[in-house]
């Protein structure tokens, strides 16, 4: 759990475009209930980032916390990036070196770095 004013992660916005999309099929791996942002709920959230590098939180109805902020704070305390924010749905991101390769995230490459050639006015 660390305490950084800031999350050390910075997507640009075809990542987070590409996150967003691959998010949207997940099922919720963590549930934010009445009980907040407790230890525990900071342990489970930090082991599902470590398994999956994308996860979906669920931000419950009872919790104390308004849903934008909710999603700030989980970002900030695991060091992970607050990919999207939408309805009572929070998705993060944190990207763990020691995944194999086929279960990490693969970001698609931008078209200007594929060698193709792009259309000049």
């Amino acid at each position: 759990m660390n305490e950084q004013a800031a999350p050390t992660i910075v997507l640009t916005s075809g990542q987070k475009k590409a996150l967003r999309s691959r998010g949207h099929h997940l099922e919720p791996a963590v549930y934010v209930g009445k009980e907040g942002l407790t230890p525990a709920l900071i342990t489970a959230l930090e082991a599902a980032l470590k398994a999956h590098e994308l996860i979906k939180i669920k931000i419950g109805q009872n919790c104390p916390l308004e849903r934008n902020t909710a999603g700030q704070e989980l970002a900030r305390r695991t060091d992970a990036a607050l990919v999207q924010v939408i309805g009572r749905m929070t998705l993060l991101y944190r990207p763990n070196p020691d995944l194999p390769e086929t279960k990490r995230v693969q970001f698609p490459v931008p078209l200007a770095h594929q060698g193709k050639r792009t259309r000049s006015s």
